[in-house]
């Protein structure tokens, strides 16, 4: 027992020896190399994670600078830029979440989820993402989580903060372009109604734009939205100064005010190729599950719009309304929209008489349009609803008379306060059975999929403009339309040198623009003297089980296909010289007989012909110009399409 120990003695001196002279060694090679050493780490690569849903889905980095603990995010797809890494961070009273943060830890979940929805591209959803929830802290403590998700046609991420932090005074959340990345922007109005306009990332004038940008990168296209926007925050334009790629978040308050923790709206990025973004439901599916528990009562349809149809005059008066709805129940269009003036003093009745409403026409005129199948939608201004007391009166009111929907103007604002009227609106207007069309409002950021009585918003230089321009028209469906129904009332054949479009682009345009309520804004007559058009106009649905991107490109053409069943509808709109435009068919396998309607020498035409699916449809098309037409499956004896 006594032999091993001088071993273990000479071994343990031996080591020691050894490890003196490494330390010697590596002291003067420090000495030597230091500078390298302090170069190489202030270098050094950042903490970074990657999300994404599939292996040629848009992929998300997200980055965490060491030096100066701020994060970025970049989003890329197959391999190819989609958005530059681009700041995040948010600053709230008590802590400044946008730098010095460091690591805490992450999270991953799969989200996979159906719902049905009431009305826009499809009525069946599915959803599958992947989400990362990044847990930070500042050196005090503060906390912030960054929750990103992916999914086969986007990236978004949003903020979550505990409470404690006060209120929020500004993101520095921003999206970096490449800066001859293609730009489809609408300068920023409080209504969203600003024309589209064509640039390139860095030559877009300096200003505010709104958050419905479309950009043209190597990666493809990208949408940039918003969803889930409530009245816990404020609502987002972009801001940008010439001469370079950066887009900045702006909030519409300087401060946002905050009860508690805190979940920001989603900041989404639609991406993919054109046809990916157009049929895109993403800011839908980030959105939360609906609110509604019986929404049978919610029904989609079409509407004669009153008044651009002349309603602006002698419309406002039960017999001039009755006779509109004649015209609706005789085509057929479920429904007949009742415009601005229908409760201010009339000849019908005199709102100083304290029972003006019980005198009011409009109980007599849902009665008389309902015994003919037809709803009614009313016009009604904000300010009549923005009290407890103006919405306990008018909503059961107009329930009790059996209005179907109503038709509210005029919010024009994106601050707090607004949406924390919306939150209560829209749950009143569900509990009284009241579908919805908002004008004069916010983009439907993820609204439709929570509250499914919204049938449309406008928030779009729509029909009623007098300065809109082809190409605004072809650049619609890849910018506003894509994330939600859009009321740009279409079909108004009379508005003649008002619009700048032809008889079979505006015909083309009730297909091309999707809305759960599709307002026809066209007079009687003007459809009387288009047959065509208007017997086409009486074969539209409003809801649809499916929607394709045919052939498009912004601010040139875009061609779009609405399947209701067995039917496919179409619709093209086109911005240049005329031309004969070159469709691909692909609306499924086997012979179609397709029926479309085109500007002819005398005015509308029809063409009818027996194609294969994926076969070219070839269409004269007039100088800004489109068209019209429903495909439906053919064999021997089918000669028409239409019911």
């Amino acid at each position: 027992m006594a032999v091993p120990a001088p071993r273990t003695v000479r071994t343990v001196a031996a080591a020691l020896s050894a490890a003196l002279a490494a330390t010697l060694l590596a002291t003067a090679t420090a000495t030597a190399t230091a500078p390298a050493r302090a170069e190489r780490q202030h270098r050094r690569p950042p903490h970074t994670w990657t999300v994404t849903e599939a292996a040629h889905a848009p992929g998300a980095r997200i980055a965490l600078d060491d030096t100066t603990g701020a994060l970025s995010l970049a989003v890329s797809r197959d391999g190819r830029t989609v958005i530059e890494p681009s700041p995040l961070g948010i600053l709230a009273q008590q802590a400044d979440l946008s730098q010095g943060l460091r690591f805490l830890h992450r999270k991953d979940r799969a989200v996979d989820e159906r719902y049905r929805a009431k009305s826009g591209k499809r009525l069946d959803r599915r959803v599958r993402m992947n989400e990362t929830r990044l847990s930070f802290a500042t050196a005090a403590g503060a906390r912030l989580d960054l929750v990103v998700r992916a999914a086969a046609d986007g990236i978004a991420y949003r903020y979550v903060l505990p409470a404690g932090y006060g209120d929020v005074l500004g993101e520095t959340s921003a999206f970096n372009l490449p800066s001859d990345a293609g730009a489809w922007l609408s300068t920023y109005r409080v209504d969203n109604e600003g024309r589209f306009n064509q640039y390139t990332a860095a030559t877009a004038p300096t200003g505010e734009y709104s958050d419905q940008a479309l950009f043209a990168t190597d990666g493809g296209y990208t949408l940039l939205a918003e969803s889930d926007l409530t009245g816990t925050y404020s609502g987002a334009r972009l801001a940008h100064t010439q001469g370079t790629g950066t887009y900045r978040v702006e909030l519409a308050d300087s401060r946002v005010h905050t009860d508690g923790s805190l979940t920001t709206p989603w900041r989404a990025m639609i991406t993919g190729d054109l046809a990916t973004v157009t049929g895109s439901t993403f800011t839908d599916d980030l959105a939360p599950a609906s609110k509604v528990a019986d929404t049978s009562w919610i029904r989609p349809g079409t509407a004669l719009w009153t008044w651009l149809a002349g309603g602006r005059t002698a419309g406002q008066s039960l017999g001039a309304q009755e006779a509109y709805v004649d015209y609706a129940a005789a085509h057929h269009w479920p429904y007949e929209a009742v415009d601005s003036g229908w409760y201010f003093k009339k000849d019908e009745w005199d709102v100083t008489d304290p029972d003006w409403r019980t005198d009011s026409w409009m109980p007599q005129l849902v009665d008389y349009a309902r015994a003919k199948g037809v709803g009614i939608i009313v016009w009604i201004h904000q300010r009549d609803l923005d009290t407890p007391e103006e919405r306990a009166e008018w909503l059961p009111t107009l329930e009790r008379w059996g209005v179907k929907g109503v038709k509210i103007d005029f919010m024009n604002s994106e601050a707090q306060s607004m949406f924390q009227w919306y939150d209560t609106v829209l749950a009143q207007t569900a509990a009284h059975h009241l579908m919805v069309d908002f004008h004069g409002a916010t983009l439907p950021k993820g609204i439709q999929r929570t509250w499914p009585q919204v049938m449309s918003m406008e928030a779009v230089g729509a029909e009623e403009k007098r300065t809109n321009t082809a190409a605004h028209l072809t650049t619609l469906p890849f910018t506003r339309n894509v994330i939600g129904s859009m009321d740009f009332t279409p079909g108004g054949f009379q508005r003649v040198g008002l619009r700048p479009n032809s008889d079979a682009a505006e015909a083309g345009l009730t297909v091309a623009y999707e809305s759960g309520l599709q307002m026809f804004a066209g007079t009687p007559e003007s459809y009387d003297q288009r047959p065509l058009a208007r017997d086409f106009l009486d074969q539209e649905p409003a809801a649809w089980d499916d929607t394709r991107l045919l052939a498009g490109s912004p601010g040139q053409e875009a061609v779009l296909a609405r399947r209701s069943g067995e039917r496919w509808f179409l619709g093209g709109v086109y911005a240049g010289a005329a031309h004969t435009a070159t469709v691909p068919l692909a609306v499924g396998r086997g012979r179609w007989l397709v029926q479309t309607i085109r500007d002819g020498a005398d005015g509308l035409a029809q063409d009818s012909q027996v194609l294969h699916g994926g076969d070219d449809l070839r269409i004269d098309v007039v100088a800004d110009g489109g068209f019209a037409g429903i495909a439906c499956p053919w064999h021997p004896g089918v000669t028409t399409c239409y019911r």
